[in-house]
């Protein structure tokens, strides 16, 4: 395959959501990827999505667009209730598909998906892009080149605001049983960055706790009931043998932004920035046998988008576009995809286990 990669998004609506904010301005300015297909619940929306970013083809009904022999690829950039069924049957069509994170409402849903992607031989990316933020895949392989010597201990925090309103459009995720909320997405996302640079955890204790059980819809004044959580906090050890905390926190006020950092024996490593790591630009600093840090600039080779594509969210995921179009071409590349997804489903699933019992948790799969 020598021209561009032919891509279908489920879930373009050119207004509001993901799609706009990350994927539609990311493919835009890729050299791999045509968007060749845009799909939405009404076909007005969809049309209007092409026009805007300039798809060949507009649809309401994704199995139309599924069917489409001019489709190599499928994007699912969906609520996370809805990732199931395009997903399985994009798979099905034997199309490469790059479904948002959480891969599934529930760990089996993932395990489903990876597990048909898997027998069917079709390749897949699941939308962890922190992963792909050129700090720390620059602080993943420091790391493992023994910069920092042996790993003793790592933390992660990412304390975001905004907890107390937000618009109808969005209360849905007040439902825990959705498997949209501060441990999945937010959560999800700063856990996977520390598994991503220090190592995966053998056995967490953890707190999941619903500090703030209303949320005001801003657009409607009315009170919802809430019970999905927006405080974790883990402590646990990694399969290396480290030691490892993670706090993740939706608040009402004054957030503190994202701070990752990995202590070892010769020195240490640290990423802050003010949003997230798959949003925002960060800067690694490290200490080798000192204690004051430095700035460490980043290799080139590590930056694998086009220089027109946009700054913050399309940036990361067209990073991991990039890596996936590798892939789809048959050159494996370095990014996350469905099996990565369901070692975090099962990590969180731990996490949950660990809270709701009061008692150290082994994770699933850890060696």
């Amino acid at each position: 395959m020598t021209e561009k990669i032919r891509l279908g998004i489920i879930g373009a609506n050119s207004n509001f959501g993901w799609a706009p904010e990350a994927h539609l301005p990311a493919v835009a300015a890729s050299d791999e990827f045509e968007l060749t297909a845009v799909c939405t619940t009404k076909q007005e929306s969809a049309e209007e999505s092409a026009q805007r970013y300039g798809a060949r083809l507009a649809f309401h009904d994704y199995h139309d667009m599924l069917k489409h022999p001019d489709i190599d690829a499928v994007a699912v950039v969906l609520r996370v209730p809805s990732h199931l069924e395009p997903t399985r049957d994009a798979i099905q069509a034997g199309k490469a598909v790059f479904t948002e994170w959480p891969l599934g409402r529930t760990t089996a849903e993932a395990v489903e998906l990876a597990a048909l992607a898997k027998s069917r031989g079709v390749v897949t990316a699941v939308g962890l892009q922190s992963r792909m933020n050129p700090a720390l895949m620059y602080m993943r392989d420091l790391i493992a080149d023994g910069y920092i010597g042996d790993v003793t201990s790592c933390r992660v925090s990412l304390i975001r605001e905004g907890v107390l309103a937000r618009p109808a459009r969005r209360t849905w995720q007040r439902d825990v049983t959705l498997g949209a909320n501060t441990l999945t997405i937010p959560g999800g996302h700063a856990i996977d960055s520390l598994v991503s640079v220090a190592g995966g955890f053998a056995s967490v204790s953890a707190i999941v706790s619903t500090q703030i059980n209303q949320w005001l819809e801003s657009d409607t004044n009315n009170l919802v009931e809430v019970t999905s959580p927006d405080n974790v906090i883990v402590a646990g050890r990694l399969q290396n043998g480290a030691v490892a905390s993670a706090h993740v926190a939706s608040v009402p006020f004054a957030g503190s932004g994202y701070h990752l950092a990995v202590y070892g024996r010769d020195g240490t490593l640290c990423i802050a920035t003010a949003d997230t790591p798959q949003r925002d630009v960060v800067q690694l600093l490290g200490a080798k046998g000192a204690n004051a840090f430095t700035a460490l600039e980043v290799p080139d080779h590590y930056v694998f988008v086009s220089e027109t594509t946009p700054a913050g969210s399309p940036y990361y995921i067209g990073q991991l576009y990039s890596q996936f179009a590798k892939s789809v071409r048959g050159d494996r590349g370095d990014y996350p995809d469905f099996e990565t997804a369901v070692e975090l489903h099962r990590l969180l699933d731990a996490v949950r286990q660990a809270s709701d019992s009061g008692a150290v948790t082994v994770v699933s799969g850890a060696s």
